[in-house]
């Protein structure tokens, strides 16, 4: 895409509202200072931070509203209440051509709902899938779905897949990504009916990635492949006992190097090790859930983000954005749907 990515930002989302995305945004424009930004927020609360960068002021457009979705609404009673309230202001703002995708740190449920409300599906998408890129062994990888659709078919994770794959591609520059699909062993009559399903669609059709095969829970940190495909129930399960294992561990190493004097000094002469270690896998620097499959780029920052998770949440919206990945999912989505071995392993 040619002209500045305009991304609309849900100023009161999250557990620190614009004293977090205010200052985040105006990092991402230092970064990226061609971005512009329409900011939905209580004024009130949003001018103070907003007088203080005046480069981001310059690219700004502001609107008022004293209505906010609580980070405990329940998704039916943000519909029915969050008419007017800076998220729901935000997604409408793409769906009426003023910004090319949303950023928002505010409630999960209430953001996936409002968003396949207003701005629908993609054509040929059935359910948009929530995706994160998380650290491995070898780099990065792109895991989807995190928790959006609890049961899949075969269909829907080959609709995954492709998502995934094309964010490999055009996001991340793998020409050819590999794609593996979640199961508990990687021989082929393992696992549910339509996780084999899935397989046998995917290893007969052309998609823009590489069928790799099963894999496994231990894949997913290896690197084994380039984009992890499973329901929403296992990758949030999978995404959440990934978190637990990264603050046990850092719990025992704290522990360790405070056991004794001797422990101390080794910590000492191995800081700069371990810091690298830290940056690695700091979830700051992966944040940013991607609402894939949505007519509209939408990206969810965690509730309790910072200023450097949020600022890295704008920067990949603005990615998402410049690589035009909607209209290059949709291409992919119409090139499977003609395939003839896509029709035939459905049986539709």
């Amino acid at each position: 895409m040619s002209e500045s990515p305009v991304i609309a930002i849900d100023a009161m989302g999250g557990d620190f509202g614009p004293n977090v995305t205010i200052p985040a945004a105006a990092n991402a424009l230092e970064r990226q200072s061609d971005l512009k930004f329409h900011i939905f927020g209580n004024e009130a609360q949003v001018r103070p931070a907003l007088d203080q960068y005046d480069a981001l002021k310059k690219v700004t457009e502001f609107t008022h509203t004293d209505i906010a979705v609580s980070g405990t609404d329940k998704p039916s009673r943000a519909l029915r209440n969050g008419k007017g309230s800076s998220m729901r202001l935000a997604i409408e703002a793409v769906k009426e051509g003023k910004a090319h995708g949303i950023v928002s740190a505010g409630n999960t449920g209430a953001l996936m709902v409002m968003s396949k409300l207003i701005l629908k599906s993609l054509p040929g998408i059935s359910r948009p899938a929530i995706a994160s890129v998380m650290p491995t062994q070898t780099g990065k990888t792109v895991m989807l779905d995190l928790g959006a659709n609890l049961e899949c078919d075969a269909e829907i994770l080959t609709q995954f897949a492709v998502l995934g794959a094309v964010y490999a591609r055009v996001v991340q520059g793998v020409m050819t990504p590999t794609v593996g699909l979640l199961n508990v062993g990687t021989e082929e009559m393992k696992g549910h009916d339509e996780i084999r399903a899935a397989a046998d669609v995917l290893s007969k059709v052309e998609f823009p990635g590489k069928y790799h095969g099963f894999i496994e829970g231990n894949d997913i940190t290896k690197g084994t492949v380039d984009v992890v495909v499973t329901d929403g129930f296992t990758g949030n399960v999978a995404l959440k006992t990934a978190e637990g294992v990264a603050k046990l561990t850092k719990h025992f190493l704290t522990d360790a190097f405070k056991s004794s004097p001797l422990a101390m000094i080794g910590y000492m002469l191995s800081k700069g090790a371990m810091q690298k270690m830290k940056d690695k896998v700091d979830p700051r620097k992966y944040n940013g859930g991607m609402f894939l499959g949505i007519n509209g780029i939408c990206v969810k920052s965690h509730g309790s983000s910072d200023v450097l998770a949020t600022e890295n949440a704008i920067l990949v919206a603005a990615d998402l954005i410049r690589n035009d990945f909607n209209n290059q999912v949709a291409a992919e989505i119409e090139r499977l749907m003609e395939q003839e071995s896509f029709v035939e392993a459905l049986g539709v």
